[in-house]
């Protein structure tokens, strides 16, 4: 195991590429009558930093042959939720893979990673001796009676985590007990062409359309034991970009009605969640971290998980947890007025209208003291430069007169 101290995560990310991951394993899981519905074979690196009396330290870490499938693995069905498959190594970590499906396509839909850094092998000076867990929305998604197979790395960032897969062969729903001859490549895996012609231009990021209505503004309160953490005012719409089944792209605009979605989120010290779920199978995720150096709160990720009827595949995935907007000091309040398009990733612009936000200190449930947007900022500017110049302009016919009146009494001379 190697920790290093200060080095920046770009550089731990580039090393997680080459890094020697432990030696693959089977996993699976069996029903009661010992039927396997679940198969898993694959390697995994885990990426994260812990505070110690130090300061900041970094470690990278393998999943070990030791590691064991959970009891609280399940095949689904009965009372059960979903197909999961949980997998404990170590003093106290876990490694859990949540499935779903619909009738043609499955995929992970929760990568969920449970850390203890109470061990001193793995997190060696630990300030805080606490289990933390970390969890993200993944891309792995495989055909029914397939299995899903990639073997390049594949990486899957959550907040302070991230979990490199290596050499991964997955199935889900299994109908046989064992893998399907027939397989679905992760897109890494995937031939780049050498004899086609090139690839037409990107296209320009998405934006919405100009006759798309604004989304309906409403107010968002999330409250812990200690009051109320997060008031948000605010119009979302969602601006998403798609592969159809006829395999044409698409942009949809989706505006979020409020009446038709349910809220809810969760306090933390340096972290607070706003979730909305909505009746059409939408979830998403707004997670607003906190810079405790700099008394400061920001939009730190955003997750989507929606169903779209047209689209290729079963879901529509994206996240971000590396985003810095929406920022303002704890205490006060983060307003603009005008539209705000915020790019999640290359397919997926969240769009807000007239947001004003304040996260972790919120006294007496009402917004504090609000720090314009710049965009509110740039508005503001127009008229002021405007009425500069119409001043400049009647200073400078004033001037003119002036002189003018001064040159036509000098050429009048007293007799």
């Amino acid at each position: 195991m190697a920790a290093s101290r200060g080095a920046r995560r770009p550089l731990l990310l580039l090393l997680l590429a080459g890094l020697t991951y432990g030696a693959s394993a089977v996993f699976e899981v069996k029903d009661s009558n010992g039927t396997t519905c679940i198969m898993a074979n694959f390697s995994a690196a885990f990426w994260t930093s812990y505070e110690t009396e130090r300061g900041s330290e970094n470690v990278t870490f393998s999943l070990p042959h030791s590691a064991q499938v959970l009891n609280s693995s399940s095949c689904g069905g009965g009372n059960a939720s979903e197909p999961r498959l949980a997998i404990a190594f170590g003093d106290g970590h876990s490694l859990t893979l949540q499935f779903t499906r619909n009738a043609t396509r499955y995929h992970v839909q929760l990568l969920r990673f449970v850390y203890n850094l109470a061990d001193t092998h793995t997190f060696p000076g630990a300030s805080y001796k606490e289990v933390k867990t970390e969890d993200s929305m993944t891309d792995i998604l495989a055909d029914i009676d397939k299995k899903y197979r990639c073997v390049s790395a594949t990486q899957v960032h959550m907040k302070n985590v991230t979990v490199t897969l290596s050499d991964t062969t997955i199935q889900a729903y299994l109908s046989n007990s064992t893998f399907s001859k027939g397989e679905t490549r992760c897109k890494q895996d995937m031939p780049s062409p050498t004899s086609a012609p090139p690839a037409p231009p990107t296209p320009p990021s998405p934006s919405p359309s100009p006759t798309s209505p604004s989304p309906s503004t409403h107010r968002y309160n999330v409250s812990g034991d200690n009051g109320t953490c997060l008031l948000a005012s605010m119009g979302l719409q969602l601006n998403i970009t798609y592969p159809r089944k006829d395999n044409t792209t698409v942009t949809r605009v989706v505006n979020i009605n409020p009446n038709a979605t349910t809220a809810v989120g969760s306090c933390g010290a340096s972290l607070v969640s706003l979730e909305l779920r909505s009746e059409k199978s939408m979830v998403l995720v707004l997670r607003f971290g906190l810079n405790a150096s700099a008394n400061r709160f920001f939009l730190q990720e955003v997750q989507l998980n929606m169903t779209v009827p047209d689209a290729r595949g079963p879901s529509f995935l994206a996240a971000n947890s590396s985003l810095r907007a929406l920022q303002a000091t704890v205490g006060n309040s983060y307003k603009c007025s005008a539209e705000e398009q915020l790019r999640v990733t290359p397919t997926f612009f969240l769009n807000l209208f007239g947001v004003q936000v304040q996260a972790f200190k919120v006294e007496g449930d009402k917004f504090g003291s609000a720090e314009e947007c710049l965009l509110d900022g740039n508005n503001m500017l127009i008229p002021i430069a405007v009425g500069g110049a119409l001043a400049g302009l009647v200073l400078i016919v004033l001037i003119a007169y002036l002189i003018g009146r001064k040159r036509s009494h000098a050429g009048y001379q007293t007799i």
